[in-house]
């Protein structure tokens, strides 16, 4: 969606309101795209994001879509499990409130699932 941040939440908010509450909140120079509190979009220098897993990644890469990456403090690329949403999708809204259904479903299928827990710092030796 090649307009404005404000803009294109306007548009998905219009579009997508069959889903439920969809909400826009600011963050990281970005947006978030929530539907009943679930976060299943990012807006980005004027591109959307939805959340894809891995049946739903092909539907991006046979539109030639990629996944949204970032720079990381070590200068290295990021890649995020959100995947750039077609531009054509603006005119085809059933369409378009489909791959939204998936997104959220990918989102909400991700918060289910338990988060590996995080490995233990290995204890220093007492300085003698």
């Amino acid at each position: 969606m090649a307009r404005g941040s404000n803009g294109t939440a306007a548009i998905l908010q219009d579009l997508l309101y069959t889903l439920g509450t969809i909400t826009v909140r600011r963050m990281f120079g970005g947006a978030g795209v929530y539907c009943n509190g679930v976060i299943f979009a990012l807006i980005n220098d004027d591109v959307t994001f939805f959340k894809a897993d891995g049946v739903s990644i092909p539907a991006f890469e046979a539109e030639g879509m990629g996944p949204f990456t970032y720079e990381t403090k070590l200068g290295q690329r990021g890649i995020m499990s959100y995947w750039q949403l077609p531009d054509r999708l603006c005119d085809e809204p059933d369409e378009l409130v489909e791959w939204a259904r998936r997104a959220v479903s990918v989102s909400l299928s991700a918060q289910s699932k338990p988060k590996p827990k995080s490995k233990p710092k290995p204890k220093q030796k007492p300085k003698t």
